[in-house]
């Protein structure tokens, strides 16, 4: 069955009050910006929906998977649109319907209606009431279930009437581009990614960094981490990839610093060069991967000290997650395959053999005292020379 257009349900932007038109028109730009490589399509908004109407011939696979990556969208439900809603003929088109749709009709249903016309001579319920019974005359081997039906029948009256009983899940969240800019630290692992992709579910845009360490690091794993940003902008839309060379300020750090005290100080450094960098994009905060406990540098302890070196908000969504619900959203958004590849980044190509897991701020500083004069140019060489590399999804 060719579907012709496709109702798009939102849910949490029906929450935003008067700003809803703002949430909707980024939604409706977003969703125009998704399909434009399959075809030509026509994106209206009317009373709490969104419609996509198919104006040339189109993939329907296509279209569907590229529709469950706008963020925002909480179900996509392929429409058949008619313009003549007489009960007369709209009995006969949802007839007609169920007729394509269904190979076997012997499911148990119920018919729920909507009508947000209401000048039409017959209630919701009515309607309801009167499709079904004509349903069950034309195919005998239904039944009727209101409780818990196989199948929904769902006719929404409007200016026009559309008929559908399929919603696809649609990933939720909210627009892209609704929520500021954030600055992610990317690396080639499995937790960033996955919170870059977070982030950017709750509108904000995404913007990266990733700290390249040759010849440490290889050309591969540089490569890597352009391919995860490219698969995380399947769903945020293109993202600005800050590729910063980080070899010496890493070598200044393990020549003149304690080693149990190595990735705190790394990192510490990696949130300035961050910060600096969001700021000179018109950005208000950071994003990283880290999650609880996960590793030394990631406990209570060693967070508090990192997040000290910052003077805007660190987010960090995977936070309370253990590392199975990580890997089950990297999974599902496509990059945990491509973060187990086994090119290695800078974080682990230093990382200490005994690192302290309770780090003091004060002795962390008295450490980092060491290197002043040596890492200021250093650092500014690092973020003067940062390459960036525009990544977007693959189609």
């Amino acid at each position: 069955m060719q579907y012709k257009a496709f109702m798009i349900k939102y849910a949490e932007i029906g929450t935003k009050g008067k700003n809803r038109y703002i949430f909707e028109d980024i939604l409706c730009k977003n969703i125009n910006r998704k399909l434009k490589p399959y075809g030509d399509f026509y994106i209206r908004k009317e009373q709490g929906r969104i419609f996509v109407e198919c104006k040339s011939d189109y993939d329907y696979e296509d279209v569907v998977n590229a529709l469950g990556k706008v963020f925002g969208i909480v179900g996509i439900c392929p429409v058949v649109v008619e313009e003549n809603t007489e009960f007369e003929n709209l009995k006969q088109k949802v007839i007609d319907y169920v007729e394509k749709a269904y190979d076997r009709k012997n499911f148990t249903f119920k018919v729920f209606t909507r009508r947000n016309d209401k000048t039409y001579p017959m209630t919701s319920m009515e309607v309801s009431a009167e499709l079904g019974h004509f349903l069950l005359e034309a195919f005998p081997d239904l039944a009727v279930d209101v409780h818990s039906p196989q199948e929904i029948i769902n006719v929404e009256i409007r200016k026009v009437a559309y008929i559908y009983s399929i919603t696809i899940p649609g990933p939720g969240g909210l627009p892209v581009g609704t929520n500021g800019r954030g600055m992610a630290l990317l690396s080639g692992g499995i937790d960033s990614p996955v919170a870059a992709y977070m982030i950017a579910k709750r509108g904000v845009v995404v913007e990266a960094v990733y700290f390249h360490a040759p010849p440490f690091t290889s050309e591969r794993a540089k490569q890597k981490v352009i391919d995860l940003a490219c698969l995380v902008a399947d769903y945020s839309g293109a993202i600005r990839l800050h590729v910063v060379n980080f070899a010496d300020v890493q070598m200044a750090i393990y020549d003149n610093c304690p080693h149990e005290e190595l990735t705190i100080i790394m990192k510490r450094y990696m949130i300035k060069i961050a910060e600096e960098l969001a700021e000179k994009n018109d950005c208000q905060c950071t994003i990283t991967g880290e999650s609880i406990g996960q590793v030394s540098s990631q406990t209570v302890f060693s967070l508090n000290v990192i997040n000290q070196v910052s003077t805007m908000p660190v987010f960090r969504p995977c936070i309370g997650m253990d590392k199975q619900e990580i890997v089950d959203i990297s999974e599902k958004i496509g990059t945990y395959e491509t973060s187990i590849l086994p090119y290695e980044d800078c974080c682990t190509t230093f990382v200490a053999k005994h690192p302290v897991t309770h780090p003091v701020l004060s002795a962390i500083e008295k450490s980092e005292a060491k290197l002043t004069g040596i890492i200021e140019p250093l650092y500014r060489k690092a973020v003067d020379t940062a390459e960036v590399v525009m990544c977007r999804a693959k189609q």
